[in-house]
C-alpha cells in the first residue's frame, strides 16, 4: 500500500492505518510525499497489488486529479488500484471516477480499508466491501452496501510504532449543529459519538510512554460539546477529560484545548467554561466560529445562535486571558451588501475587544445543502475592508483562494447534478 501523504489530511489517513494495525491485516507500507516519490514507491514495491491511498477535501480535487495523471504517467499497470477518499469522494463518487480514481470511497473508511485489503489479498470481489463505489459497465458510480457507523472507541487516532504518525485525539465524530455549509453532519451523522475518557487516556499513555511526547490536541466540530448528547455544553464532563489527561502528562505536559484543529461554539463561551479551561490548557487562544455578523444570514444557515452570543463570548474569553480568533464566511447564499456590512462592523467591534479575525469565503461544498446554491457577490469595497483588517493585523485567511475554489465547485455542482448517477449493488 502506497500512501499520497499529504499535511492537509494525515489525521484521516493516520486513523486508517491504526485500523489495518488493530485487525492484523498484513500489508507493506509506503509514504509518496509528491507525486514523484508516490510513483517511485509504486515502482519500488514489487508487490503483485499495489494500493495508493489518496485523501483530498473538495476545494483540492482538481489539483489531486491532476497529480493522479502525472502518477500514473510514471507509474501505472493493471497491478496498480488507486482510491480516493475523504468528504469529496463520499459526496462525489461519480465525480472521483470519472476523474480517474479506480474506486471511491464513501463514508467512514476504517472498515472499508481493512475489507479492500483483505479482498485484494484473497482476490475477492471488489463489490464485497462496504463503503465503495466502483465503475460499472457502462461508467457508471455503482455503489456497494453501506460501511457501519461504530461507536468512536472502535476506532484509534491513529497507529502505534511510528512517531509521524502520531497527530491530535479524535474526540468527537458527526455533529448535531447541521449548518448548511458543513460537511461535517452530512458525512459523519447529525449526532456526537463521543470517545470515552479511557479511551482518550489510553491515547495519551501510549503517545507519552512510546515516544516521549508532553502535548496532546484535539480534532472535534465543537470542543465544548465533548460528553454532551445536546446543545448544552456539559462542563464536567469536558473537566473529567481534562483533569484525566493531565494526570497522564508528566509534569511539564501541556493540553490544547479549544484551539486549532478545533473550535469552540459561541454559546459555549461562559465564565464558568473559560475559567475552568484556563485550570487546564497551555493555549492561550481559542477559535471561536461566528460565520456572520447578520442575523439573517445565520439563521438561513442553521447556525443556531445570533450575532450576539459572537460578541458576548469575545468578551468573555478575552477577560479571561484568552486570544479570539473568531471565524467570518462571506459570500453565502442569499447575503447581501447589508449582511455583509454587519459582518464587518462586528469585526471590527470583535478587534476592538482583542479578537483577530479569521476570513473565509463561502463554497458550495458537496454533500451539504448548499451544494447547488449560488454563491453570493462580494464587491470590491468589501474585499477592500477585508484587505485593510489583513494589513492591519487584525484579520487572516486565504479567502481569495476559497473564492476561485468556490467557482470551479459551482461548476462542478452544475455538470453533476445531485439525483443522477447513483447506482447500488447488494454485493
Amino acid at each position: 500500500m502506497v500512501v499520497r501523504y499529504r499535511k492537509a489530511v494525515t489525521y484521516g489517513v493516520h486513523a486508517l492505518l491504526a485500523a489495518l494495525q488493530a485487525s492484523g491485516v498484513e500489508c507493506e507500507l509506503r509514504h509518496g510525499t509528491s507525486p514523484e516519490e508516490t510513483a517511485a514507491q509504486i515502482t519500488a514495491s514489487g508487490g503483485d497489488r499495489v494500493l495508493v491511498l489518496w485523501s483530498f477535501y473538495s476545494p483540492d480535487a482538481e489539483a489531486m486529479a491532476a497529480e493522479l495523471a502525472a502518477v500514473r504517467a510514471l507509474a501505472d499497470g493493471p497491478h496498480v488500484l488507486h482510491i480516493a477518499g475523504g468528504v469529496h469522494a463520499t459526496a462525489e463518487p461519480q465525480h472521483v471516477l470519472d476523474s480517474g480514481w479506480d474506486l471511491a470511497g464513501i463514508g467512514e473508511g476504517e472498515s472499508t480499508i481493512v475489507a479492500l485489503v483483505t479482498a485484494l489479498r484473497e482476490d475477492a470481489e471488489l463489490t464485497t466491501v462496504p463503503g465503495l463505489a466502483v465503475r460499472d459497465h457502462d461508467g457508471v458510480a455503482l455503489r456497494t452496501r453501506p460501511a457501519p457507523q461504530l461507536p468512536l472507541d472502535a476506532h484509534r487516532s491513529f497507529p502505534s510504532g511510528a512517531r509521524r504518525h502520531v497527530g491530535p485525539i479524535e474526540l468527537t465524530r458527526g455533529c448535531r449543529y447541521t449548518c448548511r455549509f458543513c460537511q461535517t453532519p452530512f458525512m459523519f451523522g447529525g449526532q456526537f459519538r463521543h470517545r470515552s475518557v479511557a479511551s482518550v487516556v489510553e491515547h495519551v499513555r501510549g503517545m507519552r510512554e512510546e515516544f516521549g511526547l508532553r502535548d496532546v490536541r484535539f480534532i472535534t466540530p465543537t470542543s465544548l460539546s465533548y460528553g454532551a448528547p445536546g446543545p448544552d455544553a456539559d462542563l464536567d464532563a469536558v473537566e473529567e477529560l481534562l483533569a484525566s489527561v493531565q494526570a497522564e502528562l508528566p509534569g511539564d505536559g501541556r493540553i490544547f484545548f479549544g484551539s486549532f484543529p478545533s473550535e469552540v461554539r459561541p454559546e459555549h463561551v461562559t465564565p464558568e467554561a473559560m475559567a475552568m479551561l484556563r485550570r487546564y490548557v497551555a493555549n492561550d487562544n481559542i477559535i471561536i466560529g461566528a460565520q456572520s455578523g447578520s442575523d439573517r444570514i445565520l439563521a438561513a444557515s442553521g447556525r443556531g445562535h445570533g450575532a450576539g452570543p459572537v460578541r458576548d463570548a469575545v468578551r468573555i474569553a478575552v477577560e479571561h486571558g484568552f486570544r479570539p480568533n473568531v471565524d467570518f464566511m462571506f459570500g453565502m447564499p442569499g447575503e447581501d451588501e447589508a449582511d455583509q456590512d454587519a459582518s464587518l462592523r462586528l469585526a471590527d467591534d470583535l478587534v476592538e475587544l482583542g479578537a483577530r479575525i479569521h476570513t473565509h469565503t463561502f463554497m458550495p461544498l458537496p454533500g451539504t445543502p448548499w451544494r447547488d446554491a449560488d454563491p453570493a457577490f462580494i464587491p470590491v469595497e468589501t474585499m477592500r475592508r477585508l484587505d485593510r483588517l489583513a494589513q492591519r493585523g487584525e484579520a487572516y485567511g486565504h479567502w481569495r483562494r476559497q473564492a476561485e475554489h468556490s467557482t470551479r465547485l459551482a461548476e462542478t455542482a452544475k455538470a453533476y447534478p445531485r439525483r443522477t448517477r447513483r447506482r447500488r449493488t447488494d454485493g
